[in-house]
């Protein structure tokens, strides 16, 4: 679904830019060809002129005019004698084209859009005297090099602008994606904790789109029915079976006591009674163990199973982290590859936020590290003041809190170690060179 989307953002956006490139573009090739044009057409109105009042004025100006642009000019009489030959010769057949339509007062032809990669060069002719008495002819080659380097590099404005508009569309599509999707992940992880036997699992109400934060609120409850429907059966079971000892227990005490007094004919009959309440008494124990399995099943379900990308929950939690460290003036540096791990996303979460907690917490202003790489190693390191040697294999411990350290339960690593040694990992604290505290969490594969 995020690729669809995304392949839609960027498809409406990247043909709205060429909507708009397009026509700016050939606007832009447009005008500086018209340009071109002009100033060549008016060189030969001068040239026409000069030419029509005689004197050595002409080979004056066409002799500067060919240094400055390097072009080629060809003058002729009305008799197609060259007047002047500077650069191409009259007898040339495309100049000899030209000049015999000039003589003839034909319109001249349009000049093509110049582009970046054109070359060569365009042929402009015009007659000599009026539209009823032509005496000559004037034909120009001028090369089309400058027009397109100049358009080449109005061009690369152009398309510096485009990309750099493409790419702020790209940020704002992956931005839109991931506001719209991420209820949609989130949800998609709720319904698997459900699924998993995760009880009362909850996703926020207030990320993305209205329709989505409606689902959202819409599945915690259907999460919150479901798991007190669980407790109520789980309890139900539990409840039923203990309030049922109670009589069993008095009618237990009634049948030992009948024991020796029945008669030799209603013996069978007591025998049955008696095999009956030992199967009530069986069946009430095994009920009692159904419910206390049905209850370490589901504890079970939420971590045995459980799978999930150490390095999108690392992610997930420096950004979520990121407000509370800029406050305190805390550097976040990330160092993350996407590694699988065996462990649920939920606790995972848990036990960075209480990683970094600290980490902010205990490192004022400084720089905390935070990596993820295989297999399965998710370190976070501060540059704080860190603790005494002595001091560390206390860290784990519930309730122990180091001298002048900040406000705190001192539950936080505890509770974080007894998560990953749940799942099999292990949680290791060093001192930082050249000071602080290095966390390092290892946990299995979960490839």
């Amino acid at each position: 679904m995020r690729r669809r989307l995304l392949l839609v953002l960027l498809g409406l956006s990247l043909a709205a830019l060429a909507g708009f490139a397009g026509p700016l573009l050939h606007s832009t090739s447009a005008e500086r060809t018209q340009r071109f044009a002009l100033s060549r057409t008016a060189d030969l109105d001068r040239f026409a002129e000069l030419a029509s009042v005689g004197g050595d004025r002409l080979l004056a100006e066409v002799r500067a005019h060919v240094e400055l642009y390097g072009d080629a000019v060809v003058v002729i009489d009305a008799r197609r004698t060259p007047v002047l030959e500077t650069g191409m010769r009259a007898d040339d057949p495309l100049v000899r084209a030209a000049l015999d339509a000039a003589l003839r007062n034909q319109p001249a032809a349009t000049a093509p859009d110049v582009l970046p990669w054109s070359s060569g060069a365009v042929l402009f002719a015009r007659p000599i005297g009026s539209g009823t008495r032509v005496t000559g002819a004037v034909a120009l080659r001028s090369t089309v090099d400058r027009a397109a380097a100049d358009v080449g590099a109005s061009w690369g404005i152009v398309l510096s602008g485009v990309l750099s508009a493409a790419l702020a569309f790209v940020a704002l599509a992956l931005l839109l994606a991931r506001w719209v999707l991420r209820p949609v992940a989130e949800l998609e992880r709720g319904v698997r904790a459900v699924g998993g036997g995760s009880p009362g699992a909850h996703v926020s109400p207030v990320l993305g789109p209205p329709e989505l934060r409606g689902l959202a609120g819409s599945f915690n409850r259907m999460s919150d029915a479901v798991a007190e429907s669980a407790h109520r059966q789980r309890a139900l079971v539990a409840d039923t079976s203990h309030q049922l000892r109670n009589p069993l227990a008095a009618l237990r005490l009634r049948m030992d006591s009948l024991a020796g007094r029945v008669s030799p004919s209603a013996e069978p009959a007591y025998s049955s009674m008696v095999a009956e309440l030992d199967r009530l008494e069986s069946l009430l124990d095994s009920m009692l163990l159904l419910a206390s399995a049905d209850t370490a099943a589901t504890e079970l379900a939420v971590g045995s199973d459980a799978r999930c990308d150490a390095g999108v929950v690392a992610r997930e939690r420096i950004d979520s982290w990121v407000p509370a460290a800029d406050r305190a003036g805390v550097k976040v540096v990330e160092d993350i590859a996407s590694v699988p791990v065996g462990c649920s996303e939920s606790d995972l979460a848990q036990v960075l936020d209480v990683l970094l907690d600290n980490a902010i917490k205990y490192a004022p202003g400084g720089t905390v590290r935070v990596s993820v790489e295989l297999p399965g190693i998710v370190a976070v390191t501060d540059d704080g003041p860190g603790v005494r040697v002595e001091d560390l294999p206390k860290l784990t411990d519930r309730f122990w809190r180091a001298s002048g350290s900040a406000p705190g339960s001192g539950l936080g690593l505890a509770i974080a170690d007894r998560l990953v040694t749940a799942y099999g990992g292990e949680l290791r604290i060093a001192l930082a060179e050249p000071h602080g505290l290095a966390v390092t969490v290892s946990l299995p594969g979960g490839a």
